[in-house]
């Protein structure tokens, strides 16, 4: 008997009473290894002493001060450290206590830059379909999953949605990288401009695809092109690194390999590595002093914003990850892992694609390899090899509706930064057998 209102009312759950390193320890004793970091968030496991030992001094000090009446010094220091690294012209850090609240403070502050600019006719967006951008009313109408979306569709505002940067899907057999990123900037030019090219406030797009779409990266020169048309008719870049920053590609943001800056950047999961709720939403100076020099006053805001016990917690796991030189253990385990997988899986008939960066990887399951026929939604794949690796003593990340919200399943990993090599062992048997005995029930189903 629980009084707790599960995310699905009808499944029964291991009770979580520990944690090691980058395993779950479960009430009757289970180890689970993290091969997800939940959803993306456990980057440094489990077990971290030195953040622990940071949430424990700042409790003992001070927990919380509201920001209307005060500033306090992680949340000064957290900003100070994001910012010396961020891509070049973010200048301000506005703190939240999640991924949903960052992105829905940038749609916010994105139209209030406007108005304060003279130009408040200025309020459309675009984004793109097979996103995820959160659950919030603003962000899920900028995301364009259509499953998240359908019932709530009468809350939602009107958002324009393109095609995703999808290479396995979306780009043509014989087109070019090149061709391939220009047709996309030309599909965002020509919305702008279908819209009104002095109306259009903000486009949204996470620089690595998560959830929706199992860690698609973009091809070579998208963001580029994306950027100058957004510079073209003063349209505002906003990208999400909500799930796919903070190290988990392999540099702290993930649109440093990109060569782009945006205006807006969203950043939660790992900032606080799961040890404190936390999110960020990145501002460049440009919109900070077009504020600063009209009404001086961001109208938002939320109880816990610059949370002193969550922010001392996030500046000890960035500091950790620094001082630990995570980030380069990020691209060679995520190599490994890669090797790993392609060795695995590159000739399985139900694998279509591999795809991924850094301990960001993705896993797209199909019917037929040579049609990229899906597997039937109704058999419920994703679901079976979630609870097929449960039963494995592993934690991975499948999700359905790959292709429209509706049809495809894909995998995706996001395992700590902590792992050893022994570890991805253990992900990839696990993870195979998972795979193949969910195969094998949906086969006998008829699939």
């Amino acid at each position: 008997m629980t009084h707790v209102f599960h995310r699905n009312i009808h499944q029964s759950y291991p009770v979580a009473v520990a944690g090691e390193g980058p395993y779950i320890i479960a009430a009757d004793g289970r180890r689970y290894l993290d091969a997800s970091g939940g959803a993306a968030v456990s980057c440094l496991g489990h077990s971290a002493t030195e953040v622990v030992e940071a949430i424990q001094k700042q409790v003992a000090s001070l927990a919380y001060a509201h920001t209307s009446f005060f500033t306090t010094e992680p949340m000064e220091q957290l900003a100070d450290f994001l910012i010396e690294r961020a891509p070049a012209g973010l200048e301000y850090v506005y703190f939240v206590s999640g991924g949903s609240e960052a992105v829905e403070a940038a749609l916010k502050l994105a139209r209030q830059y406007f108005t304060e600019t003279g130009q408040p006719q200025r309020r459309h967006l675009i984004a793109r379909r097979q996103s995820y951008h959160g659950n919030t009313l603003g962000a899920l109408a900028t995301g364009g999953n259509a499953w998240r979306r359908a019932q709530f569709e009468p809350l939602l505002t009107q958002v324009s949605h393109l095609t995703p940067c999808y290479a396995y899907r979306e780009q043509a057999e014989h087109e070019s990288d090149d061709a391939f990123t220009t047709r996309l900037a030309q599909e965002l030019e020509d919305e702008i401009l279908r819209l009104g090219a002095d109306e259009v406030m903000a486009f949204v797009a996470e620089p690595v695809v998560g959830a929706t779409l199992g860690a698609v990266p973009p091809v070579p020169g998208y963001f580029r092109k994306i950027r100058e048309v957004c510079d073209r008719y003063g349209v505002l870049l906003i990208l999400d690194e909500v799930m796919c920053g903070m190290g988990r590609t392999g540099t702290l943001f993930a649109i440093e390999e990109d060569g782009v800056s945006p205006d807006i950047t969203t950043i939660a999961k790992g900032l606080g590595a799961g040890y404190q709720p936390i999110g960020a939403t990145l501002v460049s100076g440009r919109i900070y002093a077009a504020i600063a020099a009209g009404s001086g006053f961001f109208q938002h805001g939320h109880t816990y914003i610059g949370h002193a016990t969550a922010c001392a917690a996030a500046l000890a796991v960035q500091q950790t990850i620094e001082s630990r030189q995570l980030l380069p253990r990020v691209q060679m385990l995520g190599t490994a892992l890669q090797q790993r997988l392609h060795s695995r899986f590159s000739e399985h008939p139900n694998i279509g694609d591999l795809r991924g960066r850094g301990l960001f990887q993705g896993i797209e399951l199909v019917r037929d390899r040579a049609t990229k026929e899906p597997f039937d939604p109704a058999l419920k794949l994703h679901a079976r090899i979630k609870q097929a690796a449960m039963n494995e003593g592993l934690m991975c990340y499948p999700m359905g509706g790959t292709l429209d919200g509706l049809r495809g399943d894909h995998i995706l990993l996001a395992p700590p930064f902590i792992l050893e090599e022994s570890h991805l062992d253990e992900l990839v048997e696990k993870l195979e057998r998972a795979i193949s005995q969910s195969l094998r029930a949906v086969k006998g189903a008829g699939a």
